[in-house]
């Protein structure tokens, strides 16, 4: 189970096969989302909970749970599941609710290097919840929206909190809100797109987190750095709880 900032994820496996997974949010009580996503993962595998040999913990919430069998870091989660998936994926990047990370995979599915944004909203899922709040649109909206742009708007802030009201300043000007969204991805790519730089891009690489989903963002984020993300057939938000799912077997 991976029990991030805005979402929580779990995955069950079985002979070595994804049977099931469940995403809610997490809400004020860590542990409590925690026990009802694996409750609703055991309800669509058809699997009692008496039936789950290992459960191992990773996300931001970790912590709160004492009932999992050991807690590992995203970094490393993300980089197991990313590997199952797929084991051509050497560089992983996840964006997440309150932080952004590129990490290194090498031939084993193991962490060997990586580079974090965590000091502010900026490059974060919470960067794009306070956009699509000023633009009083759904969140999920985003990416196709940005689709439909005819001429992305110039946005000069990065920060969460100019970048809102720049988007405020541009709607009361008339602005299209889709011209706004493309500019929002073009920026949120720019400074994303730089971090990856630092650290490089090495063989193939794959963009996961539930930021993944937004298909403007995807497409701004290739164009910035002319190179493409691998496809993944796996939800691009449960990565991390795949990871943790491939641990605990390894436990199990």
């Amino acid at each position: 189970m991976d029990v991030g900032s805005r979402t929580t994820k779990v995955v069950l496996m079985s002979d070595q096969q994804m049977i099931a997974s469940g995403v809610i949010p997490t809400g004020a009580n860590s542990a409590g989302a925690a026990q009802k996503t694996l409750h609703l993962a055991c309800e669509r595998a058809g699997c009692p909970r008496k039936k789950i040999q290992r459960i191992v913990g990773t996300g931001y919430g970790r912590v709160s749970l004492d009932f999992v069998d050991k807690t590992i870091t995203e970094l490393t989660c993300h980089a197991k599941g990313c590997h199952f998936i797929n084991t051509a994926v050497r560089t992983v990047l996840d964006i997440g609710g309150q932080d952004s990370k590129v990490i290194r995979v090498d031939d084993a599915g193991n962490m060997t290097d990586f580079i974090m944004n965590d000091k502010c909203a900026a490059g974060t899922g919470r960067f794009l919840e306070v956009v699509a709040q000023a633009l009083e649109i759904d969140l999920d909206a985003l990416g196709d929206l940005s689709l439909e742009a005819g001429r992305p708007c110039k946005i000069n802030s990065t920060c969460s909190v100019f970048a809102e009201s720049e988007v405020v300043s541009l709607l009361a000007k008339g602005e299209h809100r889709a011209n706004i969204v493309a500019g929002i991805n073009r920026s949120f790519a720019t400074r994303i797109g730089n971090m990856v730089k630092r650290l490089g891009i090495s063989g193939e690489m794959v963009f996961v987190g539930g930021v993944a989903k937004n298909h403007g963002l995807v497409d701004a984020l290739s164009d910035f750095m002319q190179t493409h993300f691998l496809k993944l057939d796996v939800d691009p938000q449960i990565m991390g709880a795949l990871g943790a799912a491939v641990m605990a077997r390894q436990l199990a």
